[in-house]
């Protein structure tokens, strides 16, 4: 398998490492539910087998102003060193057999099947992107919300919410020194792992011991390991505690000006917002004055919102919650 630099997006890594293109099929797959994440977001090896050290500076020098013939103090710029996990998310997929080899195809009748479960878990990977917490469970990665938990003013921003019924809106700066998914090192398949485990006697569900039913079916193995990283924090932003029941409830844009103007961005920078936050802003729109939201045409033609020139990505708010807790 060829190998290639860092940085790129697991989707156009996926084109290029895997000629047959049974892993782009997958990765594709996954990137539909997760809001396009794994096409704008760089894809990075891990700097150790399942974690990730990274050294965020801490300090930079601030330099001195000298006279002739006098000299300036040395300095050092300081680092805090972080560690990140990365989290392995897998699930088996079952068929019958006879089912299977009722279509005219049964390797595409099989892959149509898998995409439920690839939709599972595209949802689960965003949904711990956003809320995961590595410090209540190791097991999984280390997602947005509990990095921006405590209101700030600046890149948490308080929408004016209170009670188990808000949403937020995120920002981040995706880039290899910004931030990063992760998978571990020396993966030859980039952390995404289908194994066709072929025909097997599968156990109907219904039946009990001692009296199980068996079948002949066929089994899908499919496995995902990520993590999160980072770099910089400037590059990770939220808008929380915003009201999403009532329909005189609606977010305000200078919120989201506000923490924009604190965030480091580039290009690359996403804004991401469930269909609570999107209707909004579609609504605006339509207003002439409207002087913040734009929209144009994506792939396949469909529409997608600006922000100020910024994309705006849409996760369904079966992921990016209606009902968060409001934090202080």
């Amino acid at each position: 398998m060829a190998t290639l630099s860092s940085g790129y997006s697991l989707v156009e890594q996926a084109k290029r490492l895997d000629p047959d293109g049974k892993l782009s099929i997958i990765v594709e797959n996954l990137n539909l539910e997760m809001g396009g994440i794994l096409q704008e977001w760089p894809w990075k090896p891990s700097n150790d087998t399942w974690t990730n050290k990274t050294l965020r500076r801490a300090s930079l020098p601030s330099g001195a102003w000298r006279k002739l013939n006098t000299g300036v103090a040395t300095e050092n710029s300081k680092t805090s060193e972080v560690m990140d996990v990365i989290g392995m998310l897998e699930t088996y997929a079952e068929y019958d057999k006879e089912y299977i080899n009722g279509f005219p195809s049964p390797a595409v009748a099989r892959m149509d099947e898998a995409r439920a479960f690839l939709e599972g878990l595209g949802q689960t990977l965003v949904s711990k992107l956003l809320y995961g917490n590595a410090n209540a469970d190791p097991d999984q990665l280390h997602g947005l919300a509990p990095r921006l938990a405590t209101v700030d003013g600046k890149y948490v921003i308080d929408g004016g919410g209170t009670g188990s019924d808000v949403t937020s809106i995120f920002v981040v700066t995706p880039g290899t020194n910004e931030s990063y998914l992760i998978y571990p090192k020396n993966s030859p398949t980039l952390g995404i792992q289908h194994t066709d485990l072929g025909e097997v006697t599968l156990t109907d569900a219904t039946s009990s011991a001692p009296n199980t039913s068996q079948y002949q079916g066929y089994r899908d193995h499919f496995q995902v390991k990520c993590g999160f990283v980072v770099k910089n924090l400037k590059c990770i932003g939220r808008v929380a505690n915003i009201e999403t029941a009532g329909a005189s409830n609606t977010f305000d844009e200078d919120d989201l000006i506000k923490l924009l103007n604190y965030m480091k961005k580039n290009a690359g920078t996403r804004i991401y917002a469930n269909q609570v936050i999107l209707t909004q802003a579609e609504i605006k729109l339509k207003d002439k004055t409207n002087v913040n939201w734009s929209a144009e045409d994506g792939l396949g033609g469909l529409p997608f919102m600006k922000f100020r020139g910024i994309p705006v990505r849409l996760i369904d708010e079966q992921i990016l919650l209606n009902t968060e807790t409001a934090i202080t």
